[in-house]
């Protein structure tokens, strides 16, 4: 096809508007280089407390447990950057691979550039397979379809139409026969030439990129309770210290005793555990969810996860495959599918190498391809079909006849004209009328109705030397219908099932027709007793809008701006919005969920720079896996919390208990050190290792406004620490009235304490009453833990260098045994109390 503008721009010319009106691409607002990326992760509580604390400790004088915690803020800030920079150096591999190279004419010659360097008012040259570069203004093109689903979410192309003008004006994606074309699109049928009239953010996709910026994101509810949380504890922790240095030094005579003591008791509440905790739980759920393929952009936003009620999808390429399959072929005489496994029957195989012969050899539309797919899959090949002919003449699809035509030069025989199409333009061809026409458009009419495209096929003996206007003349053959279909990925009927099962409702976005969205979300699962279009939504008010989002799962037609008010309505609504998405049109509401969820593979970049969550294997049902191990990150979460809450309470008890007997302090700054490495292992990583809850998927979300450390977990975490302290200062009593002396007492009362912090352990391993949880589900890390601290106990109370630094005596045997004792005594009452809240 021979350009009309010979000339083009001059490269001069397109210097300076390059200059002057910027590069082609989109600002990306998510892009983030290795200094911006370490801020943000310094910038976390979490982090900022450890190193706090750490401070703390250090001006304490208590410089081992200082260096401890600052090195694993270090450790823990390395793992967090080095999964952020992995996660944009995903993106931006994902970013070059979607970055298009443009054909065009610039000082009246054809040249290859980069598409970023595409400007306003160039001539641009683009053939099937073509990824558009700009939006711009179709002048001339042959037959020409285009894929327009990452703008607007339907699967099928639509035609364009050249139709010079001076002065084009902007229209919008998905309309048929309409002489714009969009960045970011794809040719799938014929050639074009185009002028542009928008580049980078002036363009559609632009547009919506820049609006992100004026969308504000959700902040993870998490940070802020945990700067509740750990307030809380410091001022306590300070308080009570004050007080017991206070009544050391008064009741002892020493003031120094009473500055230990203080320090000690500060130390027992000191709440660094919790950033900890935070922390690792965070960056490990993120490598947990990265093995399941999926990129957590960021870590924060797992604790939203768990309790998501709604999770927004988009049909093509999310619920679908975004590839065309033939679903149905029906011949006057037999209906065939091949989902059957049936061989097709002759006068089907006929139908299927017409319909062939009616595309290309080589073709880019998907529903061509897909017929050359089905007819490989029978064993035939399609470049057989083909072989030995001669494309004599083309005509393609026109406003007035929505009809492909291809003739054919065979050797020694008529040419032969072959069409597909529209049902009624070629029953048109066929000269078909009346009842049987009636007939075969009532049937196209019912398959069209389950979501499938139909078109009808048709063949015709043309004569030798006959032009293109004299074959379509001629009374074409009817052969029959076929349908195609998006099919739904194997792996989402499941996926909804189980959402409905954990208490997430599916809700269905699409910028596809009514009938093929009910159709979909049948074939899925979604509930879809009613169908809200885009044009009847545009008469709905927020309010009324929000009261119909309560009720319909399916939302069709159905463009971006619809889309984030939709989200929008339902967060107003209360709901935790999870939103999936590939295409430009969900970058807005992307951004505006809760949860953004972007696919990876076939994803725009501006979408998956909205998301917080990007899907590597484009998989719907590694939402789910997600979903449930953000459950599980959070239910260990609150285990790890419910112990931090409790272990604390028989350290400070123990800490505080000498007061009430007018004896020596047993509990030292060292000694609560060697306590802490006990806890922060045990509260981090064995926590975070646990498996799911029973369960886990089986109950409703969790509600967003509930506490981390909620009333009832922290009344149980006091009962656990309650026990526990009990048990201890029975152990220390049951010492003192046998006369043990100061070493004996604190060496006791270490190995007293180091067994209860064990039975606390297990009896948070479920959030349930469980034996099976608690004694038998493995978890390597509890073990190698549980090794650990046999080991430096026993290395502890042997070792004499060591017991001169914690100030410790050697335990008797009967000594030991009364620990043991009180230890199983505590674990029976332990799983009572875990039984009791259970059936409370």
């Amino acid at each position: 096809m021979p350009p009309r503008d010979r000339i083009g721009l001059t490269s001069d010319e397109a210097a300076r508007r390059l200059k002057a009106e910027g590069a082609n691409e989109i600002p990306a607002q998510g892009r983030r280089d290795l200094l911006r990326i370490l801020i943000d992760v310094m910038s976390e509580p979490m982090f900022a407390l450890l190193l706090a604390a750490g401070v703390i400790y250090f001006i304490l004088g208590d410089f081992i447990e200082a260096a401890a915690l600052a090195a694993f803020a270090t450790f823990s800030v390395s793992i967090a950057l080095v999964q952020e920079v992995r996660s944009e150096r995903v993106l931006e591999a994902l970013r070059d691979m979607s970055s298009p190279r443009a054909l065009v004419i610039r000082d009246g010659e054809r040249k290859r550039i980069a598409g970023r360097e595409v400007v306003r008012g160039d001539v641009i040259l683009l053939a099937e397979g073509d990824r558009v570069p700009a939006d711009a203004w179709v002048v001339a093109g042959d037959d020409v379809s285009v894929d327009e689903s990452l703008l607007t979410g339907e699967s099928a192309p639509v035609r364009k139409r050249a139709a010079p003008r001076d002065e084009p004006r902007a229209l919008q994606a998905g309309g048929e026969d309409l002489p714009m074309i969009f960045s970011g699109t794809l040719v799938v049928r014929g050639q074009i030439e185009a002028r542009v009239t928008a580049t980078g953010a002036h363009s559609a996709i632009g547009k919506i990129g820049g609006a992100l910026a004026a969308i504000r994101t959700e902040v993870p509810r998490l940070r802020e309770e945990t700067k509740r949380i750990v307030r809380a504890f410091a001022i306590v922790g300070v308080v009570v210290a004050l007080v017991a240095g206070v009544a050391y030094g008064i009741t002892q005579g020493s003031w120094l005793d009473g500055l230990l003591s203080g320090i000690a008791v500060g130390m027992s509440l000191m709440p660094e555990e919790f950033p900890l905790v935070l922390a690792v739980f965070m960056v490990m759920g993120a490598w947990r969810i990265a093995r399941a393929r999926v990129l957590t952009r960021r870590a924060a936003s797992i604790e939203t996860l768990g309790s998501v009620t709604v999770l927004c999808t988009d049909k093509t390429g999310t619920l679908t495959l975004n590839k065309m399959q033939v679903a149905h072929i029906e011949t006057p005489a037999h209906a065939w599918r091949p989902a059957d496994d049936e061989a097709p029957p002759p006068d089907v195989e006929r139908l299927m190498r017409v319909a062939t012969l009616a595309g290309l050899p080589e073709p880019f539309d998907p529903m061509e391809r897909a017929l050359q797919t089905l007819l490989q899959a029978q064993g035939g090949k399609p470049g057989a079909v083909f072989a030995e002919r001669q494309l004599a003449h083309r005509q393609g699809i026109t406003p007035d006849l929505l009809a492909m035509t291809q003739v054919w030069r065979r050797n020694g025989q008529p040419p032969h004209a072959t069409t597909k199409g529209a049902p009624e333009a070629v029953l048109s061809l066929c000269g078909l009328d009346g009842a049987e026409a009636q007939r075969i458009l009532a049937r196209a009419g019912e398959l069209a109705s389950q979501g499938l495209r139909v078109l009808a096929v048709a063949e015709a003996d043309a004569q030798d030397g006959a032009d293109i206007a004299q074959v379509m003349k001629a009374r074409f053959a009817y052969l029959g219908l076929v349908a195609f279909q998006d099919p739904v990925r194997d792996s989402v009927p499941a996926a909804v099932a189980e959402c409905a099962r954990a208490g997430i409702r599916v809700v269905m976005i699409t910028g596809d027709f009514p009938e093929t969205a009910r159709a979909i979300a049948a074939q899925a699962g979604i509930g879809a007793g009613e169908v809200l279009a885009g044009p009847d939504l545009k008469d709905l008010d927020d309010g009324a809008l929000r009261a119909r989002v309560r009720t319909c799962n399916v939302f069709a037609r159905i463009l971006p701006d619809q889309k984030l008010r939709i989200v929008e309505a339902l967060k107003a609504n209360g709901e935790i919005v999870g939103m999936t998405g590939d295409g430009v049109n969900d970058a807005p509401s992307l951004r505006a969920a809760h949860i953004g969820i972007a696919m990876g593979g076939r994803g725009t970049d501006v979408a998956r720079e909205a998301s917080s969550i990007v899907l590597l294997d484009d998989d719907f049902g590694s939402i789910v896996k997600t979903i449930r191990l953000g459950r599980r990150i959070y239910d260990n979460l609150q285990k790890a919390m419910g112990y931090i809450l409790a272990v604390h309470v028989p350290i400070a008890g123990v800490a505080l208990l000498p007061l009430a007997f007018g004896a020596p302090p047993v509990m030292t700054p060292a000694i609560i050190a060697f306590l802490e490495m006990i806890i922060d292992p045990a509260c981090s990583v064995i926590f975070e290792a646990e498996h799911s809850e029973r369960r886990v998927m089986e109950r409703p979300p969790r509600d967003p406004n509930a506490r981390l450390l909620g009333r009832p977990l922290i009344l149980a975490s006091l009962a656990q620490g309650a026990a526990a302290l009990l048990a201890v200062a029975g152990v220390y009593v049951w010492a003192l009235m046998n006369g043990r002396g100061e070493e004996d007492l604190r060496a006791l009362v270490l190995v007293a304490i180091t067994l209860a912090n064990v039975a606390l352990i297990f009896a948070n391993r479920s959030l349930h009453f469980s034996l099976e949880e608690t004694f038998e589900r493995w978890n390597p890390w509890l073990w190698f833990g549980l090794a650990g601290v046999v080991a430096v106990l026993t290395a502890v109370l042997t070792l004499e260098p060591i017991r001169a630094i914690f100030r410790l005596g050697v335990p008797h045997a009967g000594d030991l045994f009364a620990a043991a004792a009180a230890t199983a005594i505590l674990a029976a009452a332990l799983i009572g109390l875990k039984y009791v809240q259970d059936r409370r």
